[in-house]
């Protein structure tokens, strides 16, 4: 049953999926416009595979800074800035700047935290009732720390999102290899872990195929290849998309584009600062190696994770600053994939690996904007960052609560545009 309103979701990827889906079962009729060939192609097609709440600590931090810094022009940081980028960094960097100390660490800790464990519980539910399979893995998370000092840091953010009531639990090494055994040959290099048995693994392409799927069989209107030109306001209300295949009217729209969002709402004056930062992965085969790793793994060394899907071992990590260039670098693909063999030598299947970038949503304190705009009938659901497949259900069902102007049950502090 409908209650008649028309609702435009822009963009297929997780976020977008899961709105429409939201959307739909609470009565609405629902377009969905998104320009690749199918669901989930972009930024969620092989992202990391991690629901994590335990990862809601941001990454503008009160040490990130000088790191950056030392990390310039090395193709194997964690985090590399590309010349190129500084122009259209400088504003969204120095927001970010702003937010990398002691109080708005924590601040906003709290409120990626609220959203990250109200989404894992709205997955649940979702996954209850539709029954979908998107390959999860159920095991936790295993953070893997290489260093002492990196040992005590991580503990007292552990420490944090306890009492903010994230469970968890410190392991020395011994205990590590007793949960993860194919972390074996890695026992002279690692000082301890800790485990969040809450997070889980999961293909999150897979999961917004199937999605997509669920949403088309109750109706939803799923436009694929079809590019979004501008969005039309009249009067200060939102009346329609322009695309290249003509025009959209519906009563509402919801903006889930990731990093494409913000250039397409600054005519409006709506100013995101969402910022593009290049993730890798490499998928390999999991057949025949019977030494795989069966837990999420969190390499805080390395920074990189290690994620058992199905048949298939997804390897992702690294950030890099360069604008909105998608190609793959043959470097940084080659770094993730030697520090994998590196940590598991008996890998069998080396030439095996599909190498993947994407394009991750970034806004400086790490919270996306979600619901209304000064725009009536237009809202935001963008700006997710490296967490969009965690925080994606939770996202859709607050703004799908915004669109019928109904309490979210959720505090929605530091998540919208007021105030920011």
């Amino acid at each position: 049953m409908t209650d008649g309103r028309h609702v435009a979701v822009l963009g297929g990827g997780v976020v977008g999926i899961a709105t429409a889906w939201f959307l739909v079962r609470s009565g609405c009729r629902v377009t969905v416009i998104e320009r690749n060939r199918g669901p989930g192609l972009g930024t969620s097609f092989a992202n990391g595979g991690l629901v994590t709440p335990s990862m809601s600590d941001p990454w503008a931090s009160p040490g990130i800074p000088l790191l950056m810094l030392r990390w310039i022009g090395r193709e194997d940081a964690p985090f590399l800035i590309r010349p190129r980028a500084l122009p259209g960094l400088f504003s969204w960097g120095l927001r970010f700047l702003r937010e990398c100390n002691s109080d708005a660490w924590r601040r906003n800790t709290a409120i990626i935290l609220r959203l990250c464990s109200h989404s894992h519980e709205c997955l649940r539910e979702l996954v209850r009732e539709t029954g979908i399979d998107y390959e999860s893995n159920p095991r936790g998370t295993l953070r893997v720390i290489r260093d002492r000092r990196s040992m005590d840091y991580s503990e007292r953010i552990a420490e944090m999102l306890g009492e903010m009531g994230v469970r968890w639990r410190a392991l020395d090494p011994a205990e590590c290899i007793e949960l993860e055994p194919a972390l074996r040959g890695q026992a002279g290099s690692i000082a301890g872990g800790l485990h969040y048995p809450d997070d889980e693994g999961g293909d999150a392409y897979l999961f917004t195929e199937r999605l997509a799927g669920a949403c088309a069989s109750l109706g939803v209107d799923i436009r694929y290849g079809e590019t979004v030109r501008a969005i039309e306001v009249e009067n200060g209300k939102f009346s329609m998309i322009r695309s290249d295949r003509g025009h959209v009217a519906a009563d509402a729209c919801v903006v889930a584009l990731g990093t494409e969002s913000a250039a397409l709402l600054r005519p409006h004056g709506i100013h995101l600062p969402i910022y593009p930062v290049k993730g890798y992965s490499v998928t390999f085969p999991a057949g025949g190696w019977n030494e795989a790793p069966v837990v999420p793994l969190a390499d805080d060394g390395h920074k990189m994770g290690v994620v058992r899907l199905g048949d298939r071992i997804r390897v992702a990590g690294t950030a890099e600053f360069g604008g909105y260039d998608t190609r793959l670098n043959p470097k940084r693909v080659a770094h993730l994939q030697d520090v994998f063999f590196s940590l598991f030598p008996d890998y069998p299947h080396r030439e095996a690996g599909k190498a993947w970038t994407g394009l991750r949503p970034m806004t400086p304190d790490g919270v996306p904007y979600l619901g209304p705009t000064p725009v009536d009938g237009l809202y935001l659901n963008s700006g997710h960052g490296h967490l969009g497949w965690t925080m994606a259900c939770g996202s859709a069902s607050i703004v799908t609560a915004s669109v019928h102007g109904r309490d979210p049950g959720l505090d929605l502090t530091g998540m919208t545009l007021a105030g920011r």
